[in-house]
């Protein structure tokens, strides 16, 4: 049997072990923590059992879905809350997010629901896209660069910004649209525009059928990868941190050598030095008891688009989990509410939990239009997140995946994988 070693024990290290024990290889697993999964975690708050990562992924081209369904998850795929998000502009006014879109791209610039968003003057900017060539803007690989080009600077601060930051914490700049929005540019070579591109690859649906989720949380995906794992024979060794790699050998942090016919790194290296502790996000969940947001007064949550703030520090955004998936309403009492709100780490690490617990509740009364009060308060959790790995140096003879490679989101990471799992497997038979 081939051997191989999968450096890495989160969702790309888990689907690629899997793979390759699946495709008649002897598989050795090394993480460096106490623990599988890496961002895609769970937390228990107030007798809940909640994501503290992840707690959705993208529907778009049935990545995600498919491996849930190889997993024996298929029927426990979720659905959310059709009502779908709102967002909240910089002047502070909030208004129900455009609802035929992509990452807040229009399908219709000039619709009523955008001009209220952005005003009818930037709307009418945006509505400009449809008198240009086709060929404006298609060589920019920059979701920012696109959107500002073919709609104008309002339409992607006030629309498109906020999405990304909520979906992908970062900035529509900072991301590739081929990954995050794939086959939009070639859509809109063909249409001519990119809203008519946007209307062929969203097909009018509604806000919130974008994404799914998971039937007790997205951890089931890696509970259910680890027992297969298990099942299948892979070698799972925790608390194992790699500092080195090669084509046939890895280097553990203890002088170790484990030699294999392939290696395939899903993991940033671990250092000897001190590593940068200052988290890129932080996650405030509040669990409340509030009967006034039953009636789930902005939706499924609250996008915030950048702005003057008089706050230190304010969310970027808000998921109402319990009013966003049913089968978590059902797990609560009743009146009991989840509030997830997400924070720029930079300016949330400086602060005390009972600060960062303090901020969350007057943001999420804020957001949801509703004043909360602190006796509503059930319990408080934070939960601090890296920064996405930035793209690794190419390794001759090492297979390189995960979140650096492929960019931000379950599906890209996963179709990313099943790319070079497939490949690695393709060499065996050859």
């Amino acid at each position: 049997m081939p051997s191989a070693i999968v450096v890495g024990g989160g969702i790309a290290g888990l689907v690629m072990a899997r793979d390759l024990v699946l495709g008649g290889f002897e598989v050795t697993l090394l993480e460096a923590s106490d623990h599988l999964g890496g961002k895609i975690a769970l937390h228990t708050v107030a007798g809940l059992v909640l994501d503290a990562g992840a707690e959705s992924f993208a529907t778009r081209h049935d990545t995600v879905a498919h491996l849930a369904r190889q997993l024996g998850l298929g029927s426990d795929i979720a659905r959310p809350n059709p009502q779908g998000a709102w967002l909240q502009t910089a002047e502070g006014r909030a208004y129900p997010l455009p609802r035929t879109g992509i990452l807040g791209i229009p399908g219709t610039p000039l619709a009523a629901d955008v001009i209220e968003v952005v005003g009818f003057w930037a709307a009418l900017r945006g509505q400009l896209d449809e008198l240009m060539l086709g060929f404006v803007g298609s060589k920019e690989r920059s979701l920012g660069r696109l959107v500002r080009r073919r709609m104008g600077r309002r339409v992607l601060e006030q629309l498109v910004a906020p999405v990304t930051l909520g979906i992908h914490s970062r900035h529509p700049d900072e991301l590739d649209v081929d990954v995050v929005a794939p086959g939009l540019r070639a859509a809109m070579l063909d249409t001519g525009s990119l809203a008519h591109a946007v209307r062929e690859l969203r097909d009018a649906a509604p806000a919130g059928t974008a994404v799914s989720g998971i039937v007790g949380g997205m951890f089931e995906l890696v509970e259910a990868l680890a027992r297969d794992l298990e099942r299948f024979g892979v070698t799972v060794r925790l608390e194992s941190p790699v500092t080195a790699v090669e084509a046939s050998f890895v280097t553990l942090l203890d002088g170790q050598l484990l030699e294999a016919d392939q290696v395939v790194l899903a993991a940033p290296l671990a250092t000897t030095g001190q590593p940068d502790r200052t988290p890129a996000i932080v996650l405030a969940t509040l669990v409340v008891d509030a009967p006034e947001l039953d009636g789930a007064p902005r939706g499924t949550g609250v996008l915030v688009a950048r702005g003057s703030s008089d706050a230190p520090f304010r969310a970027k955004a808000l998921t109402h989990a319990t009013a966003k998936w049913d089968w978590l309403a059902e797990r609560a009492t009743p009146h009991r509410h989840v509030l997830r709100l997400s924070y720029d780490g930079a300016a949330a690490a400086r602060v005390s939990d009972a600060q960062l617990r303090g901020q969350a509740l007057h943001d999420a009364g804020e957001l949801l239009g509703i004043a909360l009060v602190e006796v509503s308060v059930v319990a408080f959790a934070r939960v601090e997140w890296s920064a996405p790995s930035s793209r690794p140096e190419p390794i001759d003879g090492v297979t390189l995946i995960g979140e650096g490679v492929a960019g931000t989101g379950l599906a890209a990471v996963i179709a990313q994988v099943r790319v070079a799992s497939g490949g690695l497997l393709e060499e065996v038979e050859a």
